[in-house]
């Protein structure tokens, strides 16, 4: 038997995962990295997109908004604002939020007060993230 990673993703309300698995790739702002049993340490900055959890031939995808990873000994910790099974997103509320984002970044925030560009188009891109996912939990059923 394989060595396993010891994964545990933290988010302000609570622990999401704690658990073991043969292998993590997670997105971070210089691209995907992948993390095994045994990892060499590593600090770094994670960026919006999936968090793909592999463990005994079965791939589990949640969203993880953002957020740091430390590799070491004790295995792989991730500090994430946010972090989200496919079950648990409202789609409709997400295509609401996306419709409102775009409208934002489409009027280039004329008529919007404090309109904040950066915002709105973080805002967008998780809207976008929680809608693939979606997608993609629909699509496996």
């Amino acid at each position: 038997m394989a060595n396993k990673l010891h994964l545990k993703v933290v988010t302000p309300s609570h622990v999401f995962f704690d658990g073991d698995c043969d292998m993590v790739i997670m997105k971070t702002i210089d691209g995907d990295t992948g993390v095994l049993y045994g990892h060499q340490p590593l600090t770094t900055v994670l960026d919006l997109g999936y968090l793909r959890i592999i463990n005994d031939g079965d791939e589990t995808m949640p969203t993880l908004l953002g957020g740091f990873a430390k590799v070491n000994e004790q295995g792989l910790t991730i500090i994430s604002d946010a972090a989200e099974w496919a079950d648990e997103i409202d789609v409709e509320r997400a295509v609401e939020s996306m419709h409102r984002a775009e409208n934002r970044i489409e009027t280039h925030g004329k008529n919007i007060a404090h309109y904040d560009e950066e915002r709105a188009e973080a805002a967008l891109h998780r809207a976008m993230l929680r809608i693939d996912l979606s997608k993609i939990k629909k699509k496996n059923k």
